[in-house]
């Protein structure tokens, strides 16, 4: 195991500029014999998140695609090392790993008692994990796939702001047998194996398994040790497909993941070394199943999709973050959510395989049913409760749903789309709270589609989502704060992507804005213990109005043979235009949290021979932690690198995150106090991104 010490060393340093000296030679190098060649021309990128699979280019819809080469490039194991290449896209901390996002300033940040409705959705080989998404690893994953803005029509009341959809690689035809290892700081250490091939004329099949360890970033110098915040995840996946013959094709996939994580990442000094002697963790245990089965028949393919998954979690945390005794006013406390979440999904479409006529025009067409039940079970074992407290959860949504792709000429296109969704929850828990709610919602989508020429399409949309209500659960609320409605968002998005310089640059432009209405917001109520010390009480409301409006912008350029460079950028302005919030503070026209004014990721990529190297520059604006609060982020500017040999059947690549060793903010809590030694004076408190890790990986082909 390759291990360094957490502190930078002269080692490190040298390594950091040994790295980027090597890219920006190999760079120059490469610039310098290949400028007079030509370029190859774009791969196309195929999204595969909606009714049908087509290209990123020809979707009328702000998207995102991240293959194998990025993935490799950035040496990223979890979706969340990919965050900052995607354009007004965040996360918010306060876990181990990143599972909570939002889209364009809209999504949750956090979850302890309350049930909870997710505005961006989570969709890992057909099976549902919107706020579960702590087993987004990334160990044999073809494309990472996000749609900005509301997926009223496809997806319903999961992806008020968007949908994030994970592809693994599916079987091949062929034997295919892959070994990988990967060593690096902070006691980083991964393996893994992928193979593939036919069974039989009919079948085949693809297994992946990995084992990934980490010591964390964090030292806990009361317990001496360096890993209190580690991370311990595995993964065991199989794949069949099935194809009895030209017309019917059946995919299966079977995965287990195993989060073990710790959770040990806030200080009372805002440091990386943590004083608790009860360090928590961020624990998820998922076994999911899904089935796509897909006939085609003379005019038309049915499509069968069933989903299931089971996701046992722990959530626990030192409240005190320090140890018994640490101070004679201190108080000692511990906090634990486990929760078991079983989702069952069932999906029917009837996809047309050739145009009707419809009122006189060609149009192709999709009608589809949806039904999907979640059913969580949370216990929770916490310091200041006499007794443990215990909810059940069970909630059913059933959605019909059409869309109607409308060829009004040869240029243009017309796309209307609708989605009903009715949705019931039966809620109870131990302290004899009950709610049975039952809601009807609509969504969908208006867009219109048209081709200057070959290589340039043009779009305009109107989109409606929305997102289920729900209840507020903690036994000491009002009974006005019980209940809360669902929430609602209208969006106007124009976009242009076009295809120049022969086929080898690629540019794809999206302005938007969301006019969001019944916003549910996060408010807390502050009330002192006997002891002295602060207690919050979580609790969400319709309690704001606002607007989120901007653009993105994803340039790809294939510049030589072996040289390609690329530049993304995502602006946001998200405030609100009515909001008092608990404590009686006006935000009108106040930035919304986690939404960053701007994102960008800029950065190169090239090929010489053997020798492949990639450099990329990202960063993000500073952002309000809360709407409760006005405790802010840091900016974030990193730099990012790798450097890689490869040859037929092996590779081995050098990499480096954040490599000037950057320290940035991803989790604050601004009036907050819970520091006996300046009498729990509010103040801020705040957990750091990765700092600086440097690694390398090796691949063989068998």
């Amino acid at each position: 195991m390759l291990k360094f010490p957490l502190k930078t060393t002269r080692v490190i340093d040298l390594a950091t500029k040994a790295l980027a000296i090597s890219i920006f030679m190999h760079t120059s190098l490469l610039l310098a014999a290949q400028d007079d060649l030509r370029a190859d021309t774009l791969e196309e990128v195929v999204v595969t998140a909606d009714f049908r699979d087509q290209t990123n280019q020809g979707t009328a819809a702000s998207i995102t695609v991240l293959g194998e080469e990025k993935i490799a490039n950035r040496a990223a194991q979890h979706f969340e090392a990919l965050i900052p290449a995607i354009p007004n896209f965040s996360f918010a901390g306060g876990t181990n790993r990143a599972r909570f996002f939002q889209i364009r300033g809209i999504g949750e940040r956090s979850q302890f008692i309350q049930p909870l409705s997710t505005s961006v959705g989570v969709m890992i080989d057909n099976v549902d994990f919107s706020g579960a998404a702590s087993i987004a690893s990334l160990f044999d994953v073809q494309q990472v796939e996000v749609l900005r803005g509301p997926q009223g029509t496809r997806y319903g009341a999961n992806a008020l702001a968007g949908l994030l959809n994970i592809k693994t690689n599916e079987p091949a035809n062929v034997f295919e047998t892959a070994l990988s290892g990967e060593f690096g700081q902070y006691g980083h250490q991964s393996v893994g194996l992928t193979t593939t091939g036919p069974i039989s004329d009919t079948v085949a099949f693809r297994l992946a398994l990995q084992q990934h360890k980490s010591d964390g970033f964090y030292t806990n110098a009361h317990l001496g040790t360096d890993n209190t915040n580690e991370r311990n995840e595995s993964i065991i996946r199989g794949k069949l497909r099935i194809q009895p013959n030209s017309s019917w094709q059946i995919d299966t996939s079977l995965s287990r993941v195993n989060i073990d994580n710790g959770y040990d990442a806030f200080t009372l000094d805002n440091t990386r070394t943590t004083l608790s002697d009860q360090p928590g963790r961020d624990l998820q245990d998922s076994t999911a199943f899904s089935l796509d089965s897909r006939w085609l028949l003379e005019h038309v393919e049915i499509q069968l999709i069933a989903a299931l998954g089971r996701s046992d979690t722990e959530y626990s945390y030192d409240e005190d973050w320090t140890f018994t005794g640490f101070h004679p006013f201190g108080y000692t406390s511990f906090d634990q959510y486990t929760r078991n979440r079983d989702t069952n999904s069932l999906e029917l479409r009837v996809i047309s395989q050739a145009p009707a006529m419809l009122l006189g025009i060609e149009t192709n067409w999709i009608l589809g049913l949806y039904t999907l039940t979640t059913d969580v079970d949370l216990q929770r074992n916490y310091t200041f409760q006499a007794n443990d407290f215990f909810s059940s959860n069970d909630a059913s949504n059933s959605a019909l749903f059409f869309q109607f792709d409308s060829q009004l000429s040869d240029f243009l296109e017309l796309s209307t789309g609708l989605r009903v969704e009715r949705r019931s929850a039966d809620y109870n828990d131990s302290e004899n709270l009950s709610f049975s709610p039952t809601e009807n919602m609509w969504g969908g989508r208006l867009a219109l589609k048209y081709m200057f020429e070959r290589n340039t399409m043009g779009y305009i949309s109107l989109s409606r989502g929305y997102k289920a209500g729900g209840f507020n659960t903690d036994g000491s609320l009002d009974a006005d704060l019980r209940e809360f409605d669902s929430e609602y968002l209208w969006e106007i998005e124009a976009g242009v992507k076009t295809s120049l310089m022969d086929d080898t640059l690629q540019i794809r432009a999206a302005v938007f804005m969301d006019d969001r209405r019944d916003q549910q917001v996060k408010s807390s109520l502050v009330r002192m213990r006997a002891n002295g010390s602060t207690e919050f009480i979580d609790y969400y409301g319709n309690a704001a109005e606002g607007t989120n409006q901007g653009l993105e912008l994803e340039t790809n350029w294939q510049a030589t043979d072996s040289v390609n460079l690329f530049a993304n950028l995502g602006i946001l302005d998200a405030t609100f235009d009515r909001y008092i919030n608990e404590n009686g503070e006006n935000l009108n026209n106040r930035d919304q949290a986690h939404a960053p004014s701007y994102t960008y990721n800029l950065g190169f990529n090239t090929g010489w021979g053997n020798w492949h190297t990639s450099l990329s520059f990202e960063g993000r604006d500073d952002f309000f932690f809360s709407d409760r609060h006005s405790e802010k982020s840091d900016k974030m500017n990193l730099i990012n690198a790798s450097i890689a040999y490869k040859e037929e059947q092996w590779q081995i690549r050098l990499w480096g995150r954040n490599l000037t060793n950057k320290n940035y903010t991803i989790r604050g809590f601004g009036s907050f106090g819970n520091d006996p030694r300046d009498g729990y004076t509010t103040r801020p408190f705040v957990q750091f991104g990765e700092p600086r890790m440097i690694g390398i990986t090796g691949d063989y082909q068998l």
